[in-house]
């Protein structure tokens, strides 16, 4: 695990963009990502965030661990390394080398436990990469 961390600057404990953002995004689509937001947010007093590429984006300092992006008809919870975490509903998406997401649509039926499940693993791995590096 001791690899580079990805760090971004101007991180806070409240950046009020992010709740611009959802302002923005009233519908249902909005909702959806301000709910699991929100659980990020709650995950411990270090979180930080910033709005990054567009997108509301916590952080253990400033080093992100997920994010949420709002798309036409779905939305993306993402994990910046999503590709370490355990998935045993299989709900992470991708291929690439560190990142996975899971697409969320307001009409199907979403397994909530399985994705706190995976809100409180990212953060739990975001802490353990900071302390072991």
């Amino acid at each position: 695990m001791n690899e580079e961390i990805l760090r971004f600057n101007g991180v806070v404990p409240h950046e009020p963009a992010i709740d611009h953002w959802f302002q923005q995004r009233s519908g249902p689509l909005g909702s959806i990502a301000q709910q699991w937001f929100q659980l990020m947010r709650n995950c411990g007093d270090e979180v930080r965030e910033l709005m990054h590429d567009g997108c509301p984006t916590a952080c253990l300092g400033d080093a992100p661990f997920a994010y949420v992006a709002v798309f036409t008809s779905h939305v993306n919870i993402g994990f910046f390394h999503g590709a370490s975490l355990r998935d045993p509903a299989r709900l992470l998406l991708g291929s690439g080398k560190r990142m996975r997401h899971i697409k969320l649509k307001p009409a199907h039926s979403i397994d909530e436990a399985a994705i706190s499940d995976l809100i409180a693993a990212a953060w739990a791995d975001i802490k353990a990469r900071i302390e072991n590096n």
